[in-house]
């Protein structure tokens, strides 16, 4: 597989993160993290996101600040903060997605924020890739999305709905005999996610260095219920600067009816990585955390800015890194000292 940048993994056995680029493509994945247990409301998460969205006060990235305080690396720890500070999206992990859910909205509802949640367990996910699993079956797909919807409740909350999943029929890595299937369970689980009044929900569409005709999108994002979700997403767990997402969302939002979307900026401070893009999506080297976390955008057809990819986490067992999914302080640390904003 030759992805765009892109972190993520299993479910069940691997719990994931993230964007795939196809068979041969470059997205950018990685294996999703499990929530952890909120813990206390901090005025200080408040403070530092400025935006509406909730910011974990238990996210790997604060109980390595916590840790590094302690053992004397106060300076890298103030690093650190620039990543523990922000909002970051909830990859719920395991068959039973609720338990995650509940803490990440419940925690959300202390803060008057709103909680950030990915949706990441389609059957035949990643084309078998560092992101593979998911659902063993459409039904219990289907009753896994009404677990994940009915735990939200009457919650704000907002849904990234299957990275990489539609990109994966167009770049022709998902088999045909998927298609079908695949567009039924994602229009099914916008019509289901879309009961709970307070869910906002964007399908995922890639990022401009995978899927670099916005038109190849429209008819399979048509054929997924795009017309009922909010809008779309892109760049999930990808290095795309801040410009060429806005304008290749524009230029999609004009074929798909006018839909607006969300971009994830998490770890884009430094644009993608110059060279081969076959070798660019896995933790490359010299990146920087992007533009925090906001609603207040600017721009009419862009809702957000998110980190969707939980900035640390590792995209694979490549250039020195864990498992895909799992926290990595020292490149969350590189991150950080790059951060756009440092």
């Amino acid at each position: 597989m030759h992805r765009l940048l892109r972190t993520f993994t299993a479910l069940t056995a691997l719990t994931a993160l993230g964007l795939t680029a196809g068979c041969s493509s470059e997205s950018g994945k990685g294996e999703e993290r499990a929530a952890t247990e909120a813990g206390p409301s901090t005025d200080a998460g408040r403070t530092a996101s400025q935006s509406a969205f909730w910011v974990d006060p238990q996210s790997a990235a604060a109980r390595q600040v916590r840790q590094w305080e302690q053992e004397g690396r106060t300076q890298d720890a103030a690093a650190l903060k620039r990543i523990s500070e922000r909002p970051m999206a909830v990859w719920p992990a395991g068959d039973d997605p609720a338990p995650d859910i509940k803490a990440a909205v419940d925690g959300a509802a202390r803060d008057d924020r709103t909680a950030v949640l990915v949706a990441y367990n389609i059957p035949h996910r990643d084309c078998g890739q560092h992101s593979a699993g998911g659902a063993h079956s459409s039904d219990f797909y289907r009753q896994w999305v009404d677990a994940f919807a009915g735990a939200i409740g009457d919650r704000p909350a907002v849904v990234i709905l299957e990275p990489d999943a539609i990109p994966h029929i167009v770049d022709g890595c998902t088999p045909a005999e998927y298609h079908d299937e695949r567009f039924s369970l994602l229009s099914g689980a916008i019509q289901r996610l879309k009961e709970q009044p307070r869910v906002k929900v964007y399908l995922d569409a890639g990022n401009p260095g995978w899927i670099n005709r916005a038109d190849k999108l429209s008819e399979p994002l048509q054929q997924a219920g795009i017309d009922r979700a909010d809008g779309f997403s892109l760049n999930v767990s990808n290095f795309q600067d801040d410009a060429t997402i806005k304008a290749y969302g524009r230029s999609l939002s004009g074929i798909v009816g006018g839909k607006h979307f969300v971009m994830d900026t998490s770890r884009n401070g430094k644009g993608p990585l110059a060279g081969d893009r076959a070798d660019a999506w896995c933790n490359p080297p010299g990146r920087g955390l992007g533009t925090p976390p906001t609603d207040k955008t600017g721009e009419e057809l862009l809702d957000a800015v998110l980190w969707i990819k939980r900035p640390g986490d590792s995209d694979g067992p490549c250039r020195g890194g864990p498992a895909a999914g799992q926290w990595w302080p020292d490149y969350a640390l590189g991150l950080a000292r790059n951060a756009k904003d440092a």
